[in-house]
């Protein structure tokens, strides 16, 4: 089953204007995801400290960069093609600033926390451009950010991919059952299963285990499955208990 959900520009921190696909009303999350935020900043603008429990958070760095700072000591810059993680859990309090030049472009993806680990010890992970495996497609590239030899660690089961494709090319990802997630594009448009996902549009995804995408254009995606917990979600603001 797929449904297509087009963004909505959402006003976030300190004059930053987001692409959401969720938390929106009517649809808060889908389990396990509870956040994706494509964002695009400039200088003197962000997200100055703010709190935060429950949840793990990847940033995904297009281009420009940004700066990661928490109470719990961390603070570093990650540049176009590096992540960041961080685990929330019992709470923490922190802050993202884009690069002061240029424009800081980007996907902050929240992923939840199983209810058994909610109270976990706070963490924090950065990885560049080329800590991630790529693997080399005939007509475009898979970069890995989570799953099979990523360096990125979760609590949650997810496959987590950036994929360039030229016209025309066809990339294949199998799942485990039970799987679900979203491909979200950033460029071009694509085929996912014979069904066309436009620029800006993303596709939600259950109940298969393979999926087909044909590009139709040059185009760049991602793909984010992973393995619902099917536990209440209980989300407000920077809090998802």
């Amino acid at each position: 089953m797929m449904k297509l959900r087009d963004v909505t520009i959402v006003p976030e921190g300190d004059g930053v204007d987001v692409k959401r696909l969720f938390p929106l009303q009517g649809f808060m999350n889908f389990d396990p995801f509870v956040l994706w935020d494509h964002f695009n900043i400039g200088p003197g603008r962000g997200f100055p400290d703010h709190p935060h429990r429950g949840f793990e958070a990847i940033t995904y760095m297009f281009d420009g960069g940004m700066n990661h700072k928490d109470n719990l000591g961390n603070e570093s810059f990650v540049t176009a093609g590096g992540a960041q993680r961080f685990t929330a859990g019992a709470g923490m309090v922190h802050s993202e600033m884009p690069a002061e030049e240029g424009e800081s472009n980007g996907i902050q993806l929240w992923i939840n926390l199983p209810q058994r680990l909610k109270k976990i010890e706070p963490g924090y992970q950065q990885d560049d451009a080329a800590d991630f495996p790529v693997v080399e497609l005939e007509a475009g590239q898979v970069k890995i950010l989570m799953g099979e030899n990523s360096p990125l660690v979760l609590k949650t089961k997810v496959i987590y991919q950036h994929v360039t494709l030229k016209k025309e090319a066809n990339y294949s990802l199998a799942l485990d059952q039970g799987m679900r997630g979203i491909v979200y594009v950033m460029q071009g448009a694509i085929q996912v299963n014979n069904d066309l996902v436009k620029l800006d549009q993303a596709a939600f995804i259950e109940g298969v285990t393979m999926l087909e995408f044909k590009a139709m254009k040059d185009s760049q995606f991602m793909s984010c499955m992973g393995m619902p917990h099917g536990e209440p979600i209980r989300q407000y603001g920077p809090f998802v208990d």
